[in-house]
């Protein structure tokens, strides 16, 4: 895997896979353990959805386990005044004469449908250092690119914690 992930992702992964041993696997337990009292198992539907769900949450907890395990830490050294891994960034489209707001995230957390732009996307690692008012070219491939301007950057976004969905 070896992804990049920051110490903040880490966390929430920590957080996550605790929730699911501590409190989610005794509920899915109790379902499966409902379920199998209900009678014949080979017609039990919910007999099988509750041990798939159960076995769903097992393997999640694994796949947290194994990215934590392999991934690489990095650290956000940009300045107060640059755009950093965690902050929200104002970009202004020169091309399209439209601006949007990005959070720039790791790539575990890269989303763009949700404005969520990974650090080692053309975007994201083309403003990743630079400053409020900076015209910066985004490398789409060796022939073709665009200009964006910084408009604003929001480094309070580091801590939300209701953009955080799951790993």
């Amino acid at each position: 895997m070896n992804d990049e992930l920051t110490r903040d992702d880490i966390r929430k992964m920590e957080e996550e896979i605790e929730y699911r041993k501590v409190e989610l696997r005794k509920e899915l337990i109790a379902h499966v353990k409902e379920a199998r009292a209900q009678g014949d198992l080979s017609e039990n539907f919910e007999y099988y959805a509750a041990k798939r769900e159960k076995n769903c949450n097992e393997s999640r907890i694994r796949y947290l386990e194994k990215m934590i395990k392999t991934a690489r830490i990095i650290e956000d050294n940009s300045g107060e005044d640059e755009v950093g891994i965690g902050n929200k960034v104002t970009l202004y489209f020169e091309d399209d004469d439209e601006e949007e707001t990005f959070k720039v995230v790791t790539t575990v957390r890269g989303s763009s449908l949700e404005g969520y732009i990974s650090n080692v996307s053309p975007i994201g690692s083309a403003v990743l250092g630079h400053k409020v008012g900076d015209r910066v070219y985004v490398a789409v491939n060796d022939k073709n690119g665009y200009y964006v301007v910084i408009r604003a950057i929001d480094k309070t976004a580091m801590g939300d914690e209701d953009e955080l969905k799951s790993f």
